[in-house]
């Protein structure tokens, strides 16, 4: 298992279960935003919405199925910061095993126009600290 600084629990609900009886393909992705919003707040203690970014990529991975009886855990960690982008990566688990892996790519925006913007410095800092990362030569990812 590869190393991750972050770690959240979330409850399987009754309407993330499709037909087929386990949880739909499409809430995995908001399985990811709510690690997200976990992940900002316990480590920044602010909102995802006072972060002002958007979210520009996310891919998923799709190991085995999640039912509403398992426990699910989702780890978190930032490999790298870039100057106006934040990339994140996930296991998504149910008791020790990798049900799904993700990646998303949060881009920082300006809220009244809506263009890019560079990371605010604290976030930077205060997530680089966290993660033990060096963000000395920054770049867009």
């Amino acid at each position: 298992m590869t190393e991750y600084s972050y770690e959240t629990e979330l409850a399987v609900r009754v309407r993330d279960i499709d037909f087929m009886g386990h949880v739909n393909n499409a809430v995995f992705a908001t399985y990811l935003e709510e690690a997200r919003k976990h992940y900002f707040s316990d480590v920044l203690d602010v909102s995802l919405s006072e972060i002002e970014a958007v979210l520009a990529h996310v891919e998923i991975d799709y190991r085995n199925r999640i039912t509403i009886d398992d426990d699910v855990r989702v780890a978190v960690r930032v490999p790298e910061i870039g100057d106006s982008s934040l990339s994140m990566e996930y296991e998504i688990r149910a008791g020790d095993e990798v049900m799904a892996t993700g990646e998303t790519v949060q881009v920082s925006v300006d809220r009244e126009t809506g263009e890019t913007r560079p990371i605010d410095d604290r976030v930077r800092s205060e997530i680089a600290e966290y993660e033990g990362l060096d963000t000395s030569a920054t770049q867009d990812l």
